[in-house]
């Protein structure tokens, strides 16, 4: 679909590119000829990914351990990739938090674990990328993964669909103030594109693939090969003048379906009880390997 050097010449940090969507997102830059960095908290993860990548494709994948969440400690590696051979070209916001819960059983550090990340951790790494940017006099392109919540709300997710509104209105809001500095912002809400990491949390004992699958007029999931093709079309060159818009990537899910998880409304207390145990022993499973 595209050149092979289409982003040769790119430094493009890709954050939670260690797995799931943000590791399929930087594959198919590097492939494209892009230098990839890619960020999260295990370090260990974002390393066997840069090694694995780069024995499959060539090219350059560099790591960063960071929690996002910690605006100094954002800076700081922003900083340090400036360092390390110049300016970045391109950020792709793609980490992110979620888990299932009705909202009145939201505890505040429930409700920050993900504000934190999603809307907290996304601001301070953009704003770090962009203000050098407008320093530096350079011209560059953010593309934010968001979800179709975006405009339909969606319950049981209230701190997800919270946080990625506000990166919705942020890729609006900074495409107007920064676009006198050629700096473009776009975001991709995709719909159900299986990965590991969000079903243990958002479909635990059940399997979301099947039901996303049937009621999507399509009648199955996303393809990785299509977000990583939408991804590239943004962050390539030759349509600078699309900023500020956010597309659905969903084969007219959220047109057929409105808001996503309606159908837990009919749990049970002792459904919501069996989730968050499933979902509390995934959290310390992720913990201990964080630690290791």
């Amino acid at each position: 679909m595209f050149q092979n050097d289409l982003l040769k010449g790119k430094r493009i940090l890709v954050t939670g590119g260690g797995t799931g969507l943000g590791r399929e997102i930087a594959t198919k830059y590097l492939q494209l000829g892009a230098d990839i960095f890619i960020c999260g908290r295990r370090k260990e993860v974002l390393d066997a990914t840069a090694a694995e990548l780069m024995a499959a494709h060539g090219g350059s994948v560099k790591t960063h351990g960071v929690d996002i969440r910690d605006a100094a400690a954002v800076d700081a590696m922003i900083q340090s990739i400036w360092d390390d051979g110049g300016p970045l070209t391109g950020l792709v916001n793609n980490a992110a938090g979620n888990f299932i819960s009705r909202t009145e059983d939201l505890s505040p550090r429930g409700f920050d674990a993900v504000a934190n990340i999603v809307l907290h951790g996304t601001f301070y790494v953009t704003q770090a990328v962009g203000k050098r940017w407008i320093a530096g006099g350079i011209k560059g392109s953010v593309v934010s993964i968001v979800v179709t919540w975006v405009w339909t709300g969606s319950p049981f997710v209230v701190p997800s669909a919270m946080s990625k509104a506000g990166i919705h209105v942020m890729t609006q809001s900074l495409a107007v103030e920064w676009g006198r500095y050629g700096i473009r912002l776009n975001a991709i809400a995709p719909g159900i594109f299986p990965t590991e990491g969000a079903g243990k949390r958002l479909a635990p004992g059940r399997e979301m693939r099947d039901d996303a699958a049937t009621s999507n007029p399509w009648g199955r999931t996303g393809q990785m090969s299509e977000l990583q093709n939408l991804a590239s079309f943004l962050m390539g060159d030759g349509c600078e003048w699309l900023s500020g818009q956010t597309i659905a990537l969903d084969g007219g899910g959220y047109l057929a379906n409105g808001a996503s998880f309606t159908e837990l409304s009919g749990w049970t207390d002792e459904d919501w009880q069996k989730a968050r145990e499933m979902i509390k022993a995934q959290n310390a499973k992720d913990k201990a390997q964080r630690s290791a």
